[in-house]
């Protein structure tokens, strides 16, 4: 039985304060688990009264190479100053290596440890605010540039496009009632993406890569706080910069237009912007699409999706994809917003 069980399972309360304890921080028992679905991670309070935030790597996504290359990407932003919680040096590693192995159960889990760090989504109605994630992203685009991903994968249409869409073709996630429907219009869409990102080829740099609101944590300045900051590189990735700036626009194209002219403002005060990449926002939209709609197909057999995501799958799910999918093809077709179509100065 204990073979059919899910690699997670293994994470018992009692498994992770053991494996904290491996790293040299000893527990007091106060374990929280904390909001994530791709690896698991948990805040742990400990006896000398500090608290830190241990991450459990799911076993067979990354390899230890690419996990180094985040961690590096995190010590080379912390050292800029850019704000960023690193993780820890470990006790037992090599030269304060901050990625250790733990076996549960005979189950061999990655490990690195962080500082607590509190915050919440930043408010995106605030002028202000966006300006001040403009400047943020721009100095860690900063950093980005000056070196390179070897072993992080890289943003296109054949990895995060083409891969899931073969991925999701040879499961069984889709009802083949809506199966005809849905692959006309994924295989339509992707095309479009990939005609477009090699119509306009763009500089790739390391990014933060999944640059969602809930993935930057603010503290508000007028009670103390500090703005933003990151604490997590899972997705680190090599691409155009504007991926790291688009998923912060919403609402109609004169509210996304005016959102963006107060993030360039803020992000040309530090860097430049090629404004040409904004030609590929709706394409790499349309990658994440089928990406995540992949992700989770590749997940299902991890416990907590089913739980966290009991309307994937179903009929309705794969109905939506397909309009959306279909009207990706027509957002790719409009202009793409103008970088300069505000003069805030």
């Amino acid at each position: 039985m204990n073979a059919a069980r899910h690699p997670f399972d293994h994470l018992t309360p009692q498994a992770v304060l053991d494996a904290l304890d491996a790293c040299g921080l000893r527990g007091d028992g106060r374990l929280l688990q904390l909001n994530s679905y791709e690896n698991r991670v948990f805040q742990a309070m400990l006896e000398d009264g500090g608290a830190v935030v241990a991450k459990f790597y799911r076993p067979g996504r990354w390899t230890d190479a690419q996990i180094a290359e985040e961690h590096a990407f995190a010590a080379e932003l912390a050292a800029a100053e850019v704000p960023v919680v690193a993780p820890l040096p470990l006790q037992g590693t090599a030269a304060g290596g901050t990625l250790t192995t733990v076996a549960v159960d005979g189950q061999p889990f990655r490990v690195a440890v962080y500082p607590r760090r509190a915050g919440q989504a930043p408010e995106l109605e605030h002028p202000a605010t966006l300006r001040w994630l403009g400047r943020f992203i721009a100095r860690l685009h900063l950093v980005g540039e000056a070196g390179a991903f070897v072993h992080r994968r890289r943003l296109d249409a054949a990895t995060f496009g083409q891969a899931a869409l073969q991925g999701l073709l040879a499961s069984d996630a889709i009802p083949p009632a809506q199966a005809p429907a849905w692959r006309d219009a994924a295989e339509r869409a992707l095309a479009a993406a990939a005609e477009t990102l090699a119509g306009h080829p763009a500089r790739a740099i390391r990014l933060h890569g999944d640059c969602h609101p809930g993935n930057i944590l603010w503290r508000d300045p007028d009670q103390g706080g500090q703005g933003p900051h990151i604490v997590d590189l899972d997705d680190a990735v090599s691409g155009p910069a504007v991926q790291d700036l688009w998923m912060w626009l919403s609402g109609d194209r004169a509210a996304r237009q005016a959102q963006l002219a107060q993030v360039l403002r803020g992000y040309r005060q530090i860097r430049r912007f090629d404004a040409r990449e904004l030609a590929l926002v709706e394409a790499l939209r349309t990658l994440r699409m089928l990406h995540h709609s992949a992700w989770l197909a590749a997940r299902w057999h991890d416990p907590a999706f089913p739980i966290a995501f009991p309307w994937f799958g179903g009929a309705g799910y794969w109905g939506q994809q397909t309009t959306e999918l279909r009207e990706q093809l027509e957002a790719m077709a409009e202009a793409p917003l103008d970088a300069d179509a505000f003069d805030l100065d």
